[in-house]
This record gives C-alpha cells, structure tokens and sequence, in this order.
C-alpha cells in the first residue's frame, strides 16, 4: 500500500488531489427539506389569509415588482423557517438562477450557531399546458444537509431529482402527503447516501466494483432489492471517467468489453452477503479501498464522495503521465524503459494501458509503444487479481 498512499500526495499536471479538510465537522444526519409556492408580482393580488403571513416582498435588482414565498412542505422547525425562507428571497431578489439548475450556498440557522449548513435552491416551473392562458405555478425547492463544500459535490444529483420533483407539482397539490411528501422526505437517501451504503455492503470487495468501473466491465446485479441495483448502478457511474475521458474512448471501450461477454461482472445476493462472479480488481483499485475503508467509521458520506472524486482524479493524473512517456518513448528508449518502470510500480497498468490503447489506436508510431508495452505486462505476469 506504500505506493498508493505516497502517490495520493502527488501532483501531474499541476492538478492537486482535493483537500479533505472542509469535511471536518460535517453533520451527516442532520438534514432538512422545504417547498414554497413562488408567485411573482402577488402584491398586486389579492391573498388569503393563510398566505398573508408567508408573504415576503422583496424589491428584486434587475425589477421593481415583489414576490412571496409561500411555504408548502417543510421539515424544518418553525422556529427556522422564516430564516431559511429570508435566505431564499435575498438569492430570488439578484435574479442569478436559472429553471431547473440548482445552486449551493453556506446558510447560517440560529439553532446552529457554530456552523453553516449547505443549502442546495433550485426554481422550477411547471410545464405550461398549451390551452391554458394562466401562468405556470413555480415552487422553490430547497434541501439542506451537510457544508456547503460536500453538498456542492452533489448537486448534479439534487438537480436530477428536482426534476424528478418537478413532475409531481401541481398548483392543487392533491397528491402532496402521497407523492411529494414521501419524495422530499427521501431527498437524503436517495442522493447522499447510496455511495456509503455500496461501501457499508461491499467493504473490501468495493476494490472489484471500482476496477469494473474503471474497465468499463459490465456488472449484472441478481436478487438485489430495488435500492440495491440503483446503488450500485449508481456508485459504478460515479466511479467511471465518463465525461472525463474523449467520448469515443468511452464508447470504444464500453463496446471492447461488451464484446468480452466472458468478462462481465455479477454481483449475486442469493445469500446475506454479495458474491463476486468474474470479479477483477488489481493494487490500485485495492489500495483505494482500503482509503475508503479507513473513512469508514466516520460515517461522513459527503467525505465517501470526495474520496471518490480523488480517485478519479489520481487515474486521471496517472493516464496523463503515461501518455507523455510513451510519446517520448517513440524517440527515446530511456523513455520506454521509464513507462515499464511506471507500469509495474503505479498498480492500475492493466486499466491504464488499455485506455491509452484504445486512445493511440490511429497512431501507429505510438501503437508500436502500446504494444511492446502490452509484451512487457505479459512477460511480468498479470498484476490483477481474481475475485
């Protein structure tokens, strides 16, 4: 494990592996959830009584007519409200937000005095029906839980589940204690939590999952529950580099292994713990999760998640670094000799090379590289390990 935790220090390409310091003291459980009814301009309509005293108006920067939040669900103490509902009017009022994206800010609660809570704000507006001439009811939703650092990593997450949200709003609310009610409830479970449940379930067979993600290896869940697969889908896309790597590598990498049929992963629940079929994995993979084991008892699933984004971010680095000694080892056999040195001493060579394979498959003079490289992986024997 030397080696990994000496690299998890380093820096490539001038790219600094994310600080853990800004979880320190985060408040797992502690989170919260609120709907308002937002109506521009309803100072120059008339209000019932009941939303009389929700009403805040605020002179917004870029327009002079006011608006009021009126509050529809929330499981934030009463006491509390009405802060987080001034909050939400001062973020309306400068008008930077756009429908459907969501935004994550530091909120300060009195009953929390000693430190912010993170805050992720997001307006949606109904889908206006064609016929009708009315405007479209919009809500602001808000989700609070953790620091503004860890939610923030979120929130591509929040903003699917806002849309997700979206779909269940209507200005009559009939189906709120049905479906919104138990949807907001679940905002928590359903997006923080599930990379810390994949680890809490896995322990160290998370090594398997984590190398299958890298290679882009197929994983079939059987006798899973419902939440299960979606984890575990989940932690297998968040532990990829898409949107890291060029699109068509990904797609010619997710079309190598979907031919290697014989290399698929499944993951079987017959019994109380999972069982690994085909299961793949090598030091690197290994060493990271015994990262995410040693985290383990803190419980923080916001810090689970920045470990996993530094994981990413480490074989990033080391594809970059790969990449430069084989284009030197085109013209320099000291090169070639330092890319065998790294292979052998990084602990993911069999994930790497094959992504930069797939990478220099139109570049013969590199190709060349590959391939000798691929000859020297052989000759050392394979550095994977076997489920």
């Amino acid at each position: 494990m030397l080696q990994a935790q000496g690299s998890l220090a380093e820096s490539v390409d001038g790219d600094e592996l994310r600080s853990d310091d800004g979880f320190q003291g985060e408040r797992p459980c502690l989170n919260y959830y609120c709907l308002y009814l937002y109506q521009a301009g309803s100072l120059s309509q008339p209000l019932a009584a009941a939303d009389a005293e929700s009403l805040v108006s605020v002179v917004g920067e870029a327009s002079s007519e006011d608006f009021s939040l009126s509050p529809v669900d929330t499981n934030l103490p009463s006491e509390l409200e009405p802060e987080l509902r001034g909050f939400v009017a001062k973020w309306l009022s400068r008008g930077t937000f756009f429908e459907g994206v969501g935004i994550v800010s530091a909120v300060e609660l009195s009953s929390f005095p000693e430190y912010s809570l993170g805050c992720y704000h997001c307006l949606l507006r109904q889908d206006q029906a064609c016929e009708s001439s009315a405007p479209s009811p919009e809500y602001v939703v808000c989700f609070l839980g953790g620091s503004e650092k860890g939610l923030d990593l979120f929130r591509l997450e929040l903003d699917n589940y806002a849309a997700t949200l979206k779909t269940k709003l209507s200005l009559q609310m009939t189906n709120l204690e049905a479906e919104i009610k138990p949807l907001l409830g679940s905002w928590y479970a359903d997006t923080v939590l599930p990379i810390y449940r994949v680890v809490t379930l896995f322990q160290e067979k998370v090594a398997y999952l984590l190398h299958a993600a890298l290679s882009y290896t197929p994983v079939e869940v059987k006798n899973a529950d419902p939440t299960t697969q979606n984890d575990i889908k989940g932690f297998q896309s968040l532990a990829s580099l898409q949107g890291l790597v060029q699109d068509d590598t990904m797609s010619s990498l997710c079309i190598v292994m979907t031919e290697e049929l014989q290399k698929q992963v499944y993951v079987d629940f017959s019994d109380s713990q999972p069982q690994l079929v085909n299961a793949v994995s090598n030091k690197f993979c290994e060493d990271w999760m015994q990262v995410f084991i040693n985290c383990y008892d803190g419980g923080n699933p916001f810090l689970f998640r920045q470990k996993l984004e530094n994981f990413k971010l480490k074989v990033i680095q080391d594809m970059n670094n790969l990449k430069r000694l084989i284009r030197q080892a085109e013209m320099s056999h000291y090169a070639l000799f330092r890319c065998y040195t790294f292979l052998k001493n990084c602990g993911n060579g069999d994930i790497l090379l094959k992504i930069v394979k797939v990478e220099h498959a139109e570049m013969p003079e590199s190709g060349s590289v590959v391939s000798v490289l691929e000859e020297f992986i052989r000759e050392e024997g394979s550095s994977v390990h076997h489920s």
